[in-house]
Formats: structure tokens, C-alpha cells, sequence
């Protein structure tokens, strides 16, 4: 899915996804879009890092409305997690190109150093695979992110 939808497309895109059966109670986040995510009652929305701090955010969300934040170092990290983000999403890991802008990979021992440096859960995004992915959560990743394994 295109990260750049304009809002009244990406709202009917939410409410599709929200309105299909759900029997395991998957949570559906929106990125990036706070607003949509609020209109479309979707059950959170994930921040890049530089975007309106959770706590500012979370004035106007409901209780329950998860909020994730994109970080790129540790101290991005302790910053999420001091802003009240439910979660970070740590990467690049490996080496994706969709994640070259962010810096060179920082690898499975820093991911490791990463999910200790907070309380709240940490997960890997950034040429995350089939074949790596078990190794991400070894490292103490709560969870993994991906794109490309998705599509």
C-alpha cells in the first residue's frame, strides 16, 4: 500500500480493512495519519520520529488507541518511550533499500541493546525476512515490522 494516499482514499482503505472478519482480533493501524486513523476508528496509528509527540497525541484518542513511533537510535527510543508511545519500531536492522535514507543497518546487537534500553516493546524493522526474523526476536525484539515480506 502506497504511504502517500490522500486522506479520503486512504479513510475508504481503513474502513474496508476494518470491515473485513477479524477472528483474531488484529489491531489495524494507520501511518503516519492520526487523523484518519481517529476518523476511521481504526485502533492506532504509527509515528515516524519526528512527528507530534504521543503524550500531545493522546489528548484527543481514546483509551486504548495505540500509538507507535518510529526510532532510529537509543535515544529516539528513550524518547518514544518517555512521550508515552505504546511501542517503538527499531531499524533500520539489515540492509533494505527502502530504509538506505536512515542510515547504515545497525545489526542484531544493537537491536539486542535497543530492547533492553526501554521498558516499552521493541520491533525490528529494516530487511527483515523469513530467514532472519527468528533471529530478531532472539535479540529481544518484541515483534518484527516489514514491508517487502508483506506484499
Amino acid at each position: 500500500m502506497k504511504k502517500d494516499l490522500p486522506a479520503r482514499e486512504l479513510c475508504r482503505l481503513v474502513r474496508r480493512v476494518l470491515a473485513l472478519p477479524n477472528p483474531h482480533g488484529t489491531e489495524i493501524l494507520v501511518n503516519s495519519r492520526a487523523d484518519v486513523a481517529l476518523a476511521c476508528g481504526a485502533h492506532g496509528v504509527h509515528l515516524p520520529g519526528d512527528s507530534i509527540p504521543p503524550k500531545t497525541l493522546r489528548s484527543v484518542t481514546p483509551p486504548g488507541f495505540l500509538i507507535g513511533v518510529s526510532a532510529h537510535s537509543l535515544d529516539e527510543l528513550r524518547a518514544a518511550e518517555a512521550e508515552a508511545a505504546d511501542f517503538a519500531v527499531f531499524g533500520p536492522v539489515f540492509w533494505t533499500p527502502s530504509k538506505a535514507a536512515y542510515g547504515s543497518p545497525q545489526g542484531l546487537d544493537r537491536l539486542r541493546e535497543a530492547a533492553r534500553a526501554v521498558a516499552i516493546p521493541v520491533l525490528a524493522l529494516g530487511g527483515v525476512t523469513e530467514l532472519n526474523a527468528a533471529e530478531c526476536l532472539a535479540a529481544g525484539a518484541a515483534g518484527i515490522a516489514g514491508i517487502s515480506m508483506f506484499q
